[in-house]
């Protein structure tokens, strides 16, 4: 990459992105642009630009995400319901997507010859920013500095800013104890502890939330209203979408909701355990699930199901830019039409449950359905046909002979 002359950098401010700005500075004698998101990680984002300044960068681009992130992200996925490995609600994979897309608009916006980020060689993100920057720019060109220099740990990054004169805020201080990652849907833990699968989650490491055990004796209650598969209401209250996620993360987090231990298969082949916080994230697939119970017809709903794996093997795996996540989400979305209305969920200590759900869009029809008198609306008498017909295939089977007895 002797041509590279100006590098578009995901930017945290941290120890390793400081460090990847002056190597790449002085690996390939090029200009580095800094790129800073504002996901909702919690943090202020504003101080990465003093940062970047004093590394003698010139072009600083600092943005808000948070709506974007939520709702053309956040929610279209959880149209989909999708969970990976039947827990993990995919908090950090959701995010790299976007931050590929800016990472390569400011490439072209600023003439930068290739893009660069601070993840490593054995992780899950590495995948996603290079899958999904390729997608969008088949001719992108990617430095990855942790697959290129010999800076391994922590001690080798904290000498190489001696050396060359970065300021790394308390960088002789205690080591964090946990790799972190934040964003509006949620907020991960790895390392320290966790490597040991036995053991148990300190409980000063959750950040977001109390310990259902410590949480309020009174459950509290909600309505949430939704139009066209997204939440759009909070007990009535209309909020953006960045807006209702930060709230229902305040409204879970208070009732110990949305606490994660799990070790899950990563896309590079080994086995990693995380923590995870996502209150609101949890209360939304309850609530979206309990509304799409009443608005879906049971063949698109048992479809959409179907699909639930592989949409979430996608967004984990970085495709989200792929042609098939595509196609998926245009299904997906046409489903979303009829899931309107209002979804009443109790929250207490841990847990959520739907107390009620309605819809001008219900399919639910309580004539039908009821255990009293349906004045006709039902023929039980249909049911034997129905049964026999069913059963055709079975009792041919047992006649020949292969009765599973």
């Amino acid at each position: 990459m002797s041509d590279i002359n100006k590098v578009v950098l995901a930017y945290s401010g941290g120890l390793d992105t400081s460090v990847i700005v002056r190597w790449l500075q002085e690996t390939y004698q090029c200009e580095v642009v800094t790129f800073t998101a504002d996901l909702g990680q919690g943090e202020e984002v504003e101080p990465a630009r003093a940062k970047a300044e004093a590394l003698g960068v010139k072009e600083i681009y600092i943005e808000d995400l948070r709506e974007e992130f939520v709702s053309d992200y956040v929610f279209p996925m959880f149209r989909a319901n999708t969970i990976y490995e039947g827990e993990y609600l995919l908090g950090t994979s959701i995010a790299r997507p976007l931050i590929a897309k800016r990472l390569v608009e400011i490439a072209e916006e600023t003439g930068a010859d290739a893009i660069s980020h601070g993840a490593t060689g054995k992780g899950n993100d590495q995948v996603r920013f290079e899958l999904g920057a390729y997608a969008l720019n088949p001719a992108v060109q990617v430095i990855a500095p942790w697959r290129e220099w010999d800076l391994t740990s922590r001690e080798t990054l904290l000498a190489y800013c001696d050396t060359h004169k970065i300021p790394v805020e308390q960088k002789r201080g205690k080591k964090s104890p946990y790799s972190m990652d934040a964003n509006l849907l949620h907020i991960s833990y790895e390392g320290a502890v966790l490597e040991d699968p036995w053991a148990e989650p300190e409980e000063d490491m959750w950040r977001w939330s109390v310990s259902p055990e410590a949480a309020p004796d009174r459950a509290e209650e909600i309505i949430l209203g939704y139009q066209n598969g997204d939440p759009v209401s909070i007990n009535g209250q209309s909020m953006s979408p960045a807006t209702l996620l930060a709230e229902l993360n305040a409204i879970g987090g208070r009732h110990g909701i949305g606490r994660l231990d799990i070790v899950e298969n990563r896309y590079v082949g080994m086995k990693s355990r995380g923590c995870y916080e996502t209150p609101g994230g949890t209360i939304m697939l309850k609530a979206h699930r309990a509304l799409e119970s009443i608005t879906l017809d049971r063949e698109v709903a048992h479809f959409k199901d179907s699909l639930i794996a592989k949409y979430a093997d996608l967004v984990y795996n970085g495709y989200w830019w792929s042609p098939e996540r595509l196609m998926m989400q245009a299904a997906i979305n046409e489903s979303q039409a009829v899931v309107n209305g209002e979804v009443r969920l109790k929250l207490y200590k841990g847990s959520v449950a739907v107390t009620g759900r309605r819809s001008d869009q219900s399919l639910f029809d309580e004539a039908i359905a009821t255990f009293e008198d349906d004045a006709g609306a039902y023929d039980q008498k249909d049911a034997e046909g129905f049964i026999k017909l069913n059963a055709l295939r079975l009792r041919t089977a047992a006649k020949k002979g292969r009765s599973l007895r």
